[in-house]
């Protein structure tokens, strides 16, 4: 059974998708919807290969803290540990939730899906 939290957040993504012309939301809430089991774990020391200063990531899983990220980013994820987050936001990087995502970039231009 899928939780009303999730539920909830996919709806809005699609909504987003739809009203801003952007298929990164559609993709996102695909992702939403998957079983927990399928959702994927990345560390922070492969966010750092994969980006680079002040990228805006995304990643429909949960971020780990293990390496870090040696440049600013903003990141928005499904899950996150506590040690990654702690990390992020100490490297003047800044954790952000779906929707103050989508309210920023709301056509997607410029936002990294990970994943």
């Amino acid at each position: 059974m899928t939780n009303q939290v999730v539920i909830r957040m996919a709806k809005d993504l699609k909504r987003a998708s739809i009203k801003n012309e952007a298929p990164i939301w559609g993709k996102l809430a695909e992702y939403a919807l998957k079983p927990s089991v399928a959702r994927r774990d990345i560390n922070l020391n492969r966010i750092g290969q994969l980006t680079k200063e002040n990228y805006t990531v995304i990643f429909p899983g949960k971020v780990l803290g293990t390496g870090n990220v040696p440049h600013k980013i903003t990141l928005c994820s499904f899950s996150i540990s506590n040690s990654a987050a702690s990390k992020i936001t100490e490297n003047g990087g800044k954790i952000i939730s779906y929707s103050d995502l989508i309210e920023q970039n709301p056509t997607g231009k410029g936002v990294m899906l990970l994943g």
